[in-house]
């Protein structure tokens, strides 16, 4: 028993490991071309979200989920799962993802597997 759960901590160590190297690479890219990033979160976090913390010279807020599946950055003016159109109705803004030349959201979508890699 001690043995699988030594596994278990070791394959949800490597997975957050993965997860931030990967949506950091989404994160630093969208930073760099200064795009608002709204949240950025390591693991999934469906109903309720084990930690949260805000900086306050900050617009991000930092997060940790319960569902160890993945993670998440929420940058501002793209849609993503939740599907929040309502963004998407207010005039573009010039920290916003969909306001950015076609190359810089290029980069802040394939940031991730670049990190990987």
């Amino acid at each position: 028993m001690e043995t699988f759960l030594i596994r278990a901590l070791q394959l949800i160590m490597s997975l957050s490991l993965l997860v931030v190297i990967h949506e950091g690479g989404h994160f630093l890219f969208a930073r760099l071309f200064k795009v608002r990033v709204e949240k950025f979160c390591l693991f999934f976090d469906p109903w309720f979200t084990l930690f949260k913390f805000k900086p306050k010279k900050s617009e991000t807020e930092y997060a940790v989920g319960w569902l160890p599946l993945g993670g998440y950055v929420k940058i501002a003016g793209m849609i993503d799962e939740s599907m929040d159109t309502e963004q998407m109705k207010q005039p573009e803004q010039p920290w916003e993802f969909r306001s950015k030349p076609a190359w810089q959201r290029l980069l802040i979508m394939v940031g991730g597997v670049l990190f990987n890699f």
